[in-house]
């Protein structure tokens, strides 16, 4: 089993990194979160994932371990695949999907191509109870603070991390920048105000 690698990064895609360690080069599907920050021809650490299939072995790349958790508890679920997993992951941070799954919100899970309300509710059911305990990299205070406006679970919200997603931020963003906006304000208030911080959010 191949717990992580460290080298030269020597190729990269939308959605693969080709890391080069002792003249070997490794193939590992990543995500978009991952591969953003990395640049070709430097050195890089990535905690690795090992699917062993009949027809073939492929190797996935995490930048930290709490998306590497995600991942594994995400292949746990019935009818999530590694492809699935990568492109929820792709479209928010691990942060924002122990969010997502505590607070059962099912919608924002469904944006993500691929992912069906079946799906999206099957991912709700299977983790809730698990997210916070596994993942450890979440601590208490961050899982609170992103928690905590109720914002989040109103309409207007709804609408203002859609617009939001439309202008091309990921939801994850979208509802980190809605952190302090209150339920009373509308859904053009709360794009504007998110708007004046998102570009502060990584």
């Amino acid at each position: 089993m191949i717990y992580s690698l460290r080298g030269k990064l020597t190729h990269k895609t939308n959605d693969l990194a080709v890391v080069e360690c002792a003249g070997v080069g490794y193939a590992c599907r990543a995500t978009s979160y991952t591969l953003s920050p990395l640049k070709t021809g430097e050195e890089v650490f990535l905690l690795t994932h090992m699917n062993v299939r009949e027809d073939a072995v492929e190797l996935f790349g995490f930048g930290e371990a709490a998306e590497l958790n995600c991942f594994r508890l995400l292949l746990g679920v019935n009818g999530v695949g590694p492809k699935a997993a990568l492109s929820i992951l792709s479209d928010m941070s691990p942060q924002g999907f122990a969010l997502c799954v505590a607070q059962g919100d099912s919608k924002v899970l469904t944006r993500v191509p691929g992912i069906g309300k079946k799906t999206a509710d099957r991912i709700i059911l299977e983790l809730k109870d698990k997210m916070t305990d596994r993942i450890g990299e979440i601590s208490a205070d961050t899982f609170s603070e992103l928690s905590r406006p109720a914002v989040q679970n109103s309409g207007a919200a709804a609408e203002a991390i859609t617009a939001l997603t439309a202008l091309g931020f990921t939801a994850a963003q979208a509802q980190k920048a809605l952190a302090g906006c209150t339920p009373e304000m509308s859904v053009s208030e709360m794009v504007k105000e998110a708007l004046k911080k998102i570009g502060s959010i990584k």
